[in-house]
């Protein structure tokens, strides 16, 4: 009987394999154990015992499920630095788990959604995932994680993907064709994520296509909805994807600080927060 976990044999040497496996995350902006298994045909424990030593040697950084890039010794993130998704899970767990809870608090049976890609928008995911009374509610997404984590509750939810272009770092969806499925339907309520919350500048993104994509949400929208920890309230970032006064409200966690709350408040905005 034959294994289909790979054997280890017939490897490259392993100096060559981990300069290749450094310049692949590199290129991609993450990689998955996973892709350098069927990559390199080895085993999990090589690959992870290879993307130690590169992290150990400072040349990626370990995340769940695999590895990003890491930053130069002794540097910090750049303001516009665009973290992978597997980095931001691990970031401000307890006020993505409050937004999350007072986002699906807000739903009710039969509504349909649209949820962003994210972090935070996953949180609200996995409180409707357990909300188990709702029924008949449509979630359209251009996130594959989000439709993955909610796939538990079909037939309950209707669970629509927007399709378009794959960007690994967020494993979302966006131009061309995303604009083809948010042009042809018009949801309750959109909760959007983004980068940053600004009385001046408005909503803002890190990553301009992303950002196309969070205004074609709030359009398609009767509610919009950004969703938003404390750490991103008072920045702005190059890809604008809407004016304060396009939102209905802000969901932000117990902990945002008050001025920062006070000046959003003062601009108009209705802003809610978790407990």
């Amino acid at each position: 009987m034959t294994s289909d976990v790979p054997s280890d044999r017939e490897l490259l040497p392993q100096h060559q394999r981990r300069e290749q496996i450094r310049r692949l995350v590199d290129e991609r902006g993450f990689v998955r154990v996973s892709e350098l298994r069927e990559a390199f045909g080895m085993s999990g424990v090589t690959a992870r015992a290879d993307l130690d030593a590169l992290e150990t040697a400072g040349l990626v950084h370990r995340v769940h499920g695999g590895a990003v890039p890491a930053l130069a010794p002794g540097s910090t993130p750049a303001a516009d630095t665009e973290a992978s998704f597997e980095e931001s899970l691990g970031a401000s767990v307890i006020p993505k788990q409050q937004i999350g809870a007072l986002a699906a608090s807000l739903v009710v049976s039969g509504q349909s959604l649209i949820l962003d890609v994210g972090t935070t928008t996953l949180a609200i995911a996995r409180a409707l995932l357990a909300r188990t009374e709702l029924t008949d509610v449509v979630v359209i997404t251009n996130g594959l994680s989000i439709a993955l984590e909610l796939e538990p509750a079909i037939p309950r939810f209707t669970v629509i993907v927007t399709g378009g272009s794959l960007r690994p770092l967020q494993h979302s969806l966006v131009e061309p064709l995303a604009a083809t499925v948010l042009s042809q339907v018009h949801a309750d309520l959109a909760f959007i994520g983004c980068n940053g919350v600004d009385a001046a500048g408005g909503v803002t993104n890190i990553n301009l296509p992303e950002a196309g994509v969070k205004t074609l949400m709030l359009q398609a929208a009767t509610r919009a909805i950004v969703v938003a920890d404390g750490s991103k309230l008072g920045r702005v970032h190059l890809g604008r994807v809407g004016p304060l006064e396009s939102f209905d409200s802000l969901l932000t966690d117990a902990a945002a600080h008050p001025d920062a709350l006070a000046r959003l408040r003062e601009a108009g905005l209705t802003v809610l927060q978790g407990e």
